[in-house]
């Protein structure tokens, strides 16, 4: 049975071995405001949703990430569809996903109906990193 619920802090040893970029107030800021989701399967937690509101009123994913023996099963399309829902109910009219431009997951968010709508070039030596691109979508 596939469940998909607000994170809790229980998640939190489950949350890390996938998630290695948040910090851990932060991971009590999102169990507090419920801006994160896990998905289960038959109670056992296979993948995650994370967001934030850019520019305080424009929900965007921070991380989207499924255990890797699950992907490519649509548990990633069922977690994304499921914020997308959430975030319906509450009232909000468009999303933000991003992902570096050498990532696979911009044709996943294409396909979810989701269109180019912008980038980001960190190139700080210390932060450096790929291209980021911004998709974006009404609901």
């Amino acid at each position: 049975m596939i469940e998909i619920r607000y994170l809790q802090n229980s998640d939190k040893q489950f949350w890390y071995r996938l998630d290695k970029h948040l910090a851990e107030a932060e991971f009590v800021n999102k169990v507090r405001s419920q801006r994160g989701y896990v998905i289960l399967i038959d109670d056992q937690p296979i993948g995650l949703l994370r967001y934030n509101l850019f520019w305080d009123n424009t929900p965007f994913c921070t991380m989207l990430i499924i255990d890797e023996i699950h992907r490519g099963k649509g548990y990633g399309k069922q977690l994304i569809e499921y914020w997308e829902y959430d975030m319906k109910t509450k009232g909000y009219g468009m999303l933000l996903v991003s992902t570096q431009v050498n990532e696979t997951s911009q044709n996943f968010y294409r396909k979810l109906g989701y269109k180019d709508c912008g980038s980001l070039v960190i190139d700080i030596p210390v932060y450096a990193q790929p291209m980021e691109m911004f998709l974006i979508k009404a609901i």
